[in-house]
């Protein structure tokens, strides 16, 4: 972990002449760092290094890594890895390619330590004993039928408090907690956190197990998740890292300003309908990204909230209404304290009263906008089954900056006899 996170400062011709370097030294140590670096840095270093090196390398990792790394490999390299490996280690890396990115049957770590029910405690013991070498790690003995379908659990702890002589269907806890290989891996991670397990077995459509997610594993999804969120939100690539190289990182960042660009555009025609209003008045032109402004800011605080509150399962859309309630409260209730103050400023600024009336009226009708917006249109995205974190800012700040300016220079214009 030291040395992926060394390895993570270093540009990309640095890390691959560290990387190589490492090679010729150490090649456990090299397939260690692998499973710890992120997945997309990992696959670059292996795409310079011949497949049968990279296929020895991929031997070396737990599935799920090897699978995640695998993926992340040029198609023509990808195959000449798979048909230099050992044939049950390609097969299980095969096998997992076919569930969908995301989900648990993409993360899950398919040696999973599973007996039959009628297994004694002694026999379980023995077997733990025998196989430790072949599982990456055992938290819980899975119990299942003659048919593999998963139907208890039990724990290390109930395996040495009871006497060897017990079968496991007489200490097991029948209702365990298990997820499909369907399910998103968010889900998957919520699971964890909420009844604080340490792993969690998959199991596919007819609940026979086919393997388990760990905590380790669901760490990674929680880093991963939470960095595409940031980023998404502040409309970045998450494969671009602060030692990407330069015109890499322009490639990555142009998409989502061509975008802005547009919102912007769009925003500016409103300013451009009222040029006549604007002319006439001068301080409006001052005044008018104040409004803009704190609308955008206090959009982006709804939409923070409503974001984590969807990844958590908090904000749902059977609870939406109340919460969309709560938000535009809050909004309404800045509106007026903000709009106060900016009357007052732009009253004593100006020597016009019916200005700071407008600007105070504009700021309560934007917040509302930032509050209702922030909170519906992550929703309606979640609800479409859109990442509610990737388009969700964009959209926001460009209801805000729109309605901001049309309800500034709009309400100055009803009352432009008052303000010249």
């Amino acid at each position: 972990a030291d040395i992926a996170s060394i390895f993570t400062g270093l540009t990309e011709p640095e890390r691959l002449f560290a990387f190589n370097l490492l090679l010729r030294q150490n090649e456990n140590l090299v397939t260690e760092t692998l499973g710890e670096m992120e997945p997309e840095d990992a696959a670059r270093l292996l795409a310079h290094l011949d497949p049968p090196t990279i296929a020895k390398l991929l031997q070396g990792l737990p599935t799920d890594d090897a699978t995640e790394l695998a993926s992340q490999l040029p198609p023509e390299l990808f195959e000449s890895v798979m048909a230099l490996m050992y044939v049950d280690q390609s097969a299980d890396v095969l096998d997992q390619l076919q569930f969908d990115e995301d989900t648990a049957g993409r993360i899950m770590t398919p040696n999973v330590f599973a007996l039959h029910e009628d297994m004694t405690v002694s026999e379980v013991i023995a077997n733990l004993q025998r196989k430790s070498d072949e599982l990456e790690m055992v938290f819980y003995v899975y119990v299942v039928d003659d048919r593999h379908h998963l139907v208890g659990v039990v724990s290390l702890r109930e395996l040495l408090l009871n006497p060897p002589s017990m079968p496991l269907k007489k200490i097991m806890a029948a209702d365990v907690i298990s997820m499909p290989t369907t399910a998103d891996q968010e889900e998957v991670a919520r699971i964890v956190g909420q009844y604080n397990l340490v792993a969690v077995p998959i199991v596919d459509e007819e609940n026979r197990l086919v393997g388990m997610v760990t905590v380790d594993d669901v760490v990674d999804v929680i880093r991963e998740e939470a960095t595409e969120d940031i980023y998404s939100l502040a409309g970045v690539d998450t494969d671009e890292r602060v030692t990407t190289p330069p015109l890499r990182s322009l490639r990555l960042r142009l998409p989502w300003l061509h975008v802005n660009l547009i919102t912007a555009i769009l925003a500016s025609t409103v300013v451009y309908a009222f040029q006549g209003t604007i002319s006439q008045v001068v301080a409006l032109a001052v005044l008018m990204p104040i409004v803009a402004g704190m609308g955008g800011n206090a959009a982006i605080q709804t939409l923070t909230v409503a974001v984590r509150g969807l990844a958590l399962g908090e904000l749902t859309w059977d609870n939406s209404k109340r919460i969309i309630f709560k938000e535009v409260l809050v909004g309404m209730g800045n509106g007026v304290v903000l709009g106060v103050v900016v009357a007052v400023i732009a009253w004593l600024w100006f020597r016009r009263p019916i200005l700071g009336l407008v600007i105070g009226l504009a700021m309560i009708i934007n917040m509302f906008v930032a509050a209702f917006m922030g909170i519906l249109i992550p929703l309606v995205l979640k609800r479409l089954q859109a990442d509610p974190a990737v388009a969700s800012g964009i959209f926001v700040t460009t209801f805000t900056d729109v309605c901001g300016f049309f309800s500034f220079l709009g309400l100055a214009t009803l009352f432009l006899k008052w303000i010249q």
